[in-house]
């Protein structure tokens, strides 16, 4: 699949600055430090569209951006990269206001076609794992994506990932997606999965 085009439409601090219209959304979120802005990137095949900062909690509004590529059921789409959760470095007044803006936009959009949750494959927290559950309990089952496997060395590799797909409560036939954007590995996986969703949509007589 080719990517046509990406670009940032705008940042939204409120429900009532969400995107509008009928097109699929795909959201991004995870852990501050996780690498979300980079895997974007990686994924987009840009080298700044999404903006990577070494301090953690810089993205503070949802951010959409509007992506055209070469595949029928995903010719154009919003991707919406999340605040990330666990920015301690951040005041509590801008923690409270971020919760409840992630939290609307997950809970209500009906264009959402995925939510990618990335974690770090070295590291699982209980934020990781609340935020499956959290998903779980509204019916967005996430495509789950362990970043920066370009640091585990290959004798280590499976191991660190059955114990990292254990360690986030992940059932047999639950997919964990090994990701690197410094070498693109899993790239491709990823877009199939989000090509199949889509293609489940448009097959559903529902």
């Amino acid at each position: 699949m080719k990517i046509f085009a990406a670009e940032f439409i705008k940042s939204c601090v409120s429900p009532e600055q969400f995107p509008s219209g009928e097109l699929h959304e795909i959201a991004f979120v995870g852990r501050s430090n996780v690498g979300k802005s980079s895997v974007i990137n990686s994924l987009l095949n840009r080298r700044d569209l999404a903006k990577v900062s070494r301090t953690p909690g810089k993205t503070r509004a949802v951010n959409v951006f509007l992506v055209s590529t070469s595949d029928p059921d995903l010719s154009q789409f919003y991707l919406v990269d999340l605040p990330g959760y666990g920015f301690a470095k951040v005041s509590k007044s801008q923690r409270a206001q971020w919760g409840p803006l992630i939290e609307a936009y997950l809970d209500d959009r009906a264009s959402l076609l995925a939510v990618v949750l990335l974690v770090e494959s070295r590291v699982v927290t209980d934020l990781d794992r609340q935020t499956i559950a959290w998903l779980r309990s509204i019916r967005r089952n996430p495509l789950v994506l362990a970043t920066k496997v370009d640091k585990l060395k290959s004798s280590e590799r499976v191991r660190t990932l059955r114990q990292t797909h254990r360690d986030l409560g992940l059932v047999e036939g639950e997919m964990l997606i090994p990701y690197s954007s410094v070498t693109g590995d899993g790239r491709d996986r990823v877009w199939r999965a989000l090509r199949e969703a889509a293609g489940s949509l448009r097959t559903d007589p529902a």
